[in-house]
């Protein structure tokens, strides 16, 4: 830490990429996963403070690092089983429960949720992370950043970066950008993209290159400068830094760069009308605006006032001038008795065919329904949530996910990494239980 500090990084990241429960069973670590993550802010923080006291006109910043995991919520392991999970929902929730808490307790000042290659997974750490606010928890800004795996300018998991966009930003986010995986000269056009639709803070750190034969990195940190240069000249940032391969020789010329050009711009008024005000503290707070790296600005392209964004695998926008919006409605066992049969049988591959089919015949948004006195309704909407997730070809578009049974819409939204819709929650039980499953929706 006190290298990169001295490099002249603002933030540093502590060393929790792999600190959740589910990564450290591989090592029986499970029990002292809290104390990973305590020690490891706790050090950072420890740093950070004594470089501050060295020089208050620069502060310095620790951000939680909150990885991936080892496992996809999206996808199975097992080709021959498509609708297996190896993790659920609830386990990846519960692990970044956890590591949130001990990230938290020991001093960090963010949380960075980050090189996420399955949107269903950062969803889960959204929600842990929204869950310790709710129960009292020093509330900090939140940082989250996506990796795009390949030339497809996709998540691992399927999700174009609009997608990505739409189906995490339903949180108040200090930032949103993308790291790892590709090399900055790789990266740029994804990063444009995000800057072009985001309004909050972007983000972008990526690696030095891509990795040779032996798995290092080469790009010098001059080399790594001039092609992250050319993210500043467009104004596409306003948090720069360096992933895999990236020493503090490739910081201090970064440091260079970001004391030469100025910030995207951002506003306050265009912070979600949800966020906390610590979160909003942070971004108007004069001391922070000064960090050079962290000097929040940006303003996104706004889409049609009153626009609504949903997402599969690719992004869906109603705006006021849109046309009808055409729902496929026969993935539903009380509107079609033929799906009904095909669901009661287990005949899940003609159940596919029937999503697959009105997805290539214009299908924007499929709604499933599993509401049947001989199903058991959870269950049966999570396998097939599952094995839609499979088929890139209905995954595309959008789920609505239909129920008059608050535990079955509670299932679907486990399941889709996407935005979808609810359909529906009601007024019968009064409306401080409808607040109640309103507020639950938008922290799924």
């Amino acid at each position: 830490h006190a290298e990169y500090f001295a490099a002249g990084a603002d933030m540093v990241e502590t060393n929790t990429f792999s600190g959740t429960t589910i990564a450290q069973a591989d090592y029986a670590l499970e029990h002292v996963v809290y104390e990973l993550n305590y020690e490891s802010a706790r050090l950072a923080r420890e740093v950070a403070d004594e470089f501050t006291a060295q020089n208050p006109a620069q502060p310095r910043f620790v951000a939680g690092a909150i990885g991936p995991t080892n496992r996809t919520a999206s996808l199975s392991p097992d080709v021959n089983r498509p609708g297996y999970r190896a993790v659920t929902f609830d386990e990846l929730a519960a692990a970044y429960l956890e590591q949130t808490r001990g990230l938290v307790d020991g001093g960090v000042d963010a949380l960075l949720i980050e090189t996420i290659f399955d949107t269903l997974n950062a969803k889960a750490a959204l929600f842990a992370v929204q869950q310790f606010f709710n129960e009292g928890g020093r509330v900090v800004p939140v940082m989250i950043s996506g990796t795009i795996t390949d030339a497809s300018g996709r998540t691992l998991s399927g999700q174009t970066v609009e997608a990505f966009w739409h189906s995490i930003k339903h949180l108040p986010l200090l930032s949103v950008g993308l790291n790892c995986a590709l090399g900055a000269d790789q990266l740029r056009t994804y990063v444009r993209e995000l800057a072009r639709l985001a309004d909050v803070p972007v983000s972008a750190y990526p690696n030095a290159g891509l990795p040779n034969a032996f798995g290092g990195y080469d790009e010098s940190a001059q080399e790594f400068a001039a092609l992250v240069e050319d993210y500043l000249k467009e104004g596409l940032l306003n948090v720069v830094g360096g992933c895999c391969g990236t020493t503090p020789q490739h910081i201090a010329e970064l440091k260079k760069l970001a004391d030469t050009y100025g910030p995207r711009a951002v506003h306050a008024a265009q912070l979600h009308p949800d966020a906390p005000a610590a979160q909003r503290d942070a971004l108007v707070d004069d001391e922070a605006a000064s960090v050079s790296s962290l000097a929040l600005g940006g303003g996104g392209e706004k889409l049609a006032k009153g626009t609504t964004h949903l997402a599969g695998l690719e992004p869906f926008n109603i705006t006021p001038d849109s046309l009808f919006v055409n729902i496929g409605e026969r993935c539903n066992v009380t509107g079609s008795r033929a799906f009904a049969r095909l669901i009661r049988s287990g005949d899940y591959e003609a159940a596919l065919a029937v999503a697959r089919a009105q997805a290539e015949n214009g299908a924007q948004v499929l709604d499933i329904n599993m509401d049947e006195g001989m199903l058991d309704s959870e269950a049966v909407m999570t396998t097939f949530l599952h094995l839609i997730a499979s088929e890139p070809d209905i995954a595309r578009l959008p789920i609505m996910i239909d129920s008059s049974k608050w535990t079955v819409l509670e299932a679907g939204l486990k399941c889709v990494q996407g935005k979808s819709i609810v359909n529906s929650i009601s007024l019968k039980e009064g409306e401080e239980r409808f607040r109640h499953y309103a507020r639950l929706v938008r922290q799924y």
